[in-house]
């Protein structure tokens, strides 16, 4: 009878503990769960940052965080730079999210429309998505004869500072704005960089009104850029098109005369986004992956 008791206590003890477990689980209070909230942290801060600087964004106590810090370094997830004692995202978090947005609805069929307005402007043109408060590149169209700003896909960069981000930012429902407004650095990269949320606040109801955004030296000093959002059919956002270009080179007005293109191929976008349909396994949907699909 004791051990039949004992059993029970112990079942008991066990199922509560499990019940913990899952609830940690699922409010993200979990070690896995505070894991990725460190990951979230500094991606949210859009550049390296210092362990301090971490610390004082999250409620972590300064032992766990730094284990934390060294496990998701050993692991690749973060990059650590010993000179400017700082922390950035890593390559293996990098290549994760490669996968994933190669495999978002959008990329797929943007690719040859990106191509083709590319060749016709003759800048490279680039897909990106608003990821809570930050933007990934997830594709590049390139002209015939390179030209303009030329970097790789699956690129992180700040939205607040960016023509692309704010297009985005400007296109979203109020409440999902202001949430996104919330995770900003709103860092002052450069002397341009809009550093107050106010501010940008009210470059966004412009963006929205005229349906374009633009980017003065805003990210990088001497880079300038005009980006639109792309708009299901019911008006939520898919994604944004940006292009840039040095300010030796070219100016605003004339990368603003691309607007019209650019809408135009937003809209294509947007209608064979809605049209698309993941494809059997002997469709050739992706001339740059594996056209098969797993059991």
């Amino acid at each position: 009878m004791t051990q039949i008791s004992d059993g029970k206590i112990t079942m008991k003890a066990g199922n509560l503990a499990d019940k913990k477990n899952s609830q940690r689980e699922n409010d993200g209070s979990g070690t896995v769960g505070k894991a990725l909230g460190v990951l979230d942290v500094i991606a949210r801060l859009g550049r390296p940052v210092r362990a301090s600087e971490i610390q004082a964004a999250s409620d972590l106590p300064k032992g766990t965080l730094y284990r934390f810090l060294q496990t998701l370094t050993d692991q690749n997830m973060l990059s650590y730079d010993p000179d400017r004692r700082v922390y950035f995202l890593g390559v293996r978090l990098v290549r994760l999210a490669q996968v994933a947005w190669r495999n978002f609805q959008i990329a797929p069929v943007a690719r040859p429309h990106l191509d083709a307005l590319a060749r016709k402007i003759e800048l490279a043109t680039y897909l990106s998505k608003l990821d809570g408060g930050q933007c990934v590149s997830l594709e590049r169209g390139t002209p015939d004869v390179i030209a303009g700003v030329f970097h790789d896909v699956d690129r992180v960069y700040p939205a607040y500072c960016t023509a692309v981000g704010k297009a985005m930012l400007a296109s979203l429902p109020d409440d999902a704005r202001e949430n996104a407004l919330t995770m900003q650095s709103f860092h002052p990269l450069t002397d341009a960089t809009i550093t107050d949320p106010d501010r940008l606040r009210a470059e966004l109801a412009k963006i929205r009104e005229r349906g374009y955004a633009i980017e003065d030296g805003e990210h990088v000093r001497g880079i300038i850029g005009v980006a639109v959002p792309i708009l299901s059919p019911g008006g939520a956002l898919l994604g944004g098109i940006g292009v840039h270009a040095g300010d030796r080179r070219t100016d605003l007005d004339t990368l603003k005369s691309h607007i019209p293109d650019m809408q135009n191929t937003a809209a294509i976008i947007a209608r064979d986004a809605a049209e698309w349909r993941f494809p059997d396994r002997n469709a050739n949907w992706d001339a740059r992956g594996d056209s098969s699909c797993p059991e």
